[in-house]
C-alpha cells in the first residue's frame, strides 16, 4: 500500500518539470537579460522557424496568447459582424469568447461522446448561407475528424479556424499522412500558457498557416497593422510574445514529443486499472490519430457521485478537475448576443459527467497508484 504522507500530486506539476531542465533555462533567461532584448529578439524569430518546422508548416506567427490568436486568426480571414461560425460548447470559452467580441454570430453545436469534440453531422445540419467558418478544437489532446471536416468546408466554401492548445504534437493520419494538427485548416491557433503540453513561463500563443498572403496579414494584425514600422495599412492589434518565453519554448520544443511519450505512457498505465471497471469509461482513441493528453478524462457511470469523489480524493490530497462544467452555450456572457444552438444533449450530458484526474509529464507510476487505489477505495465503500 502507498503511504499517503509520501505522495504530493499535483494536475500538473511545473516545479518538477522546470527543475529537470533548471540549467539551460537558467542560461538562456540569463542570457537574454543580459543582452536585454526584451521584445521582438532573437530567440522570437528562431522559436517560429523551428516550431515551423516541427509542424511542417510554412509559416508560425507568434502573439501574446492563444486567445488572440483566435482573434487575430478571425480578423486575419477577414470574418464581419454578423457572419456566422460554427464551434463546439464544450470547450473553454476563449475557443467561443472571441466570436462574441469580434461582433460574429455564435453557433453552438454538439459534440460527440466517444472523442469530446465537435459533431461533424451536427456541423451539417447548422450550416446556412451566413455561415463563413469553423473553429474545430482539439480537445484534451485528440485530434478532430478533419477530414470529414475539411470535406465540408470545401463544399460549402467556409474557413477553418483550428483551435490546438491542447494538441500541440498530436499526428494526424486521416489523409493517409501524417499531419500536425493545427496545419490542416486555412489557420490554426495554439496557446503556451503554462499547464499546456508546450507551455512556457507566462502567457503565450501563436498562429500557424500554409498560406502565405494570410501570413503577411496575420503578422501585420499581430503589429498595430503595421507593413513597415509607423505605416498601419489595417487595423490591427498588440500581441507578442516576449523573448524570454520564446527562449524557454525553445528549450521545451526540444522535449516535446518527450513529454508527449510520458503522457502517453501515463495514460496507459491509468487505462490498465480503470479499464477494467464498469464504473469508468476512459479516454476514446481515434484510428486516424494520436492523443497527446493534454488531459486524462474520464466519463463517469451514473452509479458515481461526481462531487462527492471529488471530495474525496481532495482529502488524500489527490486533485481532480472537471473540465468543463458550464458549456459555452449556458454561460451568462452569451445571454445577450445572437447565437444559435441544437440539441446539446451530449455537451449537457458529459459536463455532468466527466472528471480529469492528474496528468503531466513527470507523473511517477506510484503516484497513478496511490489515486486509482482510493479512487477504487471510494467505489467500494
Amino acid at each position: 500500500m502507498i503511504e499517503e504522507k509520501k505522495m504530493n500530486i499535483q494536475m500538473v506539476d511545473l516545479k518538477s518539470q522546470y527543475a529537470n531542465i533548471k540549467p539551460q533555462i537558467d542560461k538562456v533567461i540569463s542570457e537574454v537579460l543580459d543582452s536585454a532584448q526584451f521584445i521582438n529578439g532573437e530567440h522570437v524569430k528562431l522559436f517560429q522557424t523551428e516550431l515551423a518546422e516541427y509542424l511542417n508548416v510554412k509559416h508560425v506567427i507568434t502573439c501574446a496568447n492563444g486567445t488572440d490568436a483566435l482573434q487575430i486568426a478571425m480578423m486575419g480571414l477577414g470574418l464581419k459582424p454578423g457572419d456566422e461560425v460554427i464551434t463546439p460548447s464544450y470547450t473553454y470559452i476563449a475557443t467561443t469568447e472571441v466570436i462574441g467580441l469580434l461582433g460574429l454570430k455564435p453557433v453552438f453545436v454538439d459534440c460527440d461522446t466517444n472523442t469530446f469534440n465537435i459533431s461533424v453531422e451536427q456541423i451539417k445540419k447548422a450550416i446556412t448561407k451566413n455561415t463563413k467558418a469553423i473553429v474545430p478544437v482539439h480537445l484534451f489532446g485528440q485530434s478532430c475528424d478533419m477530414k470529414s471536416i475539411l470535406k465540408l468546408a470545401k463544399e460549402y466554401n467556409l474557413f477553418i479556424i483550428e483551435d490546438n492548445a491542447q494538441a500541440i504534437g498530436c499526428d494526424y493520419n486521416g489523409f493517409g499522412d501524417l499531419r500536425k494538427t493545427g496545419t490542416i485548416g486555412n489557420v490554426g491557433c495554439t496557446s503556451f500558457f503554462p499547464s499546456k503540453n508546450l507551455g512556457c513561463f507566462g502567457d503565450g500563443g501563436a498562429l500557424m498557416t500554409n498560406d502565405d498572403d494570410l501570413a503577411i496579414k496575420l503578422r501585420m494584425i499581430a503589429n498595430h497593422g503595421q507593413s513597415k514600422k509607423y505605416y498601419h495599412d489595417i487595423v490591427g492589434c498588440n500581441s507578442r510574445l516576449d523573448n524570454i518565453q520564446a527562449a524557454v519554448l525553445r528549450i521545451k520544443l526540444k522535449e516535446l514529443n518527450s513529454y508527449i511519450l510520458n503522457r502517453q505512457k501515463a495514460a496507459n498505465y491509468y487505462d490498465k486499472f480503470l479499464g477494467k471497471s464498469e464504473f469508468f469509461s476512459i479516454p476514446f482513441r481515434s484510428t486516424d490519430s494520436n492523443h497527446v493528453f493534454h488531459q486524462y478524462t474520464l466519463k463517469l457511470s451514473d452509479e458515481i457521485n461526481r462531487e462527492e469523489l471529488i471530495k474525496y480524493l481532495s482529502q488524500k490530497n489527490i486533485p481532480a478537475m472537471i473540465y468543463y462544467p458550464v458549456p459555452a452555450h449556458k454561460q451568462k456572457m452569451f445571454s445577450k448576443i445572437p447565437k444559435s444552438l441544437n440539441d446539446m444533449k451530449n455537451t449537457n450530458w458529459l459536463s455532468e459527467r466527466v472528471i480529469s484526474l492528474p496528468m503531466h509529464t513527470e507523473l511517477s507510476t506510484d503516484q497513478q497508484d496511490f489515486t486509482v487505489q482510493n479512487i477504487f477505495n471510494f467505489v467500494n465503500k
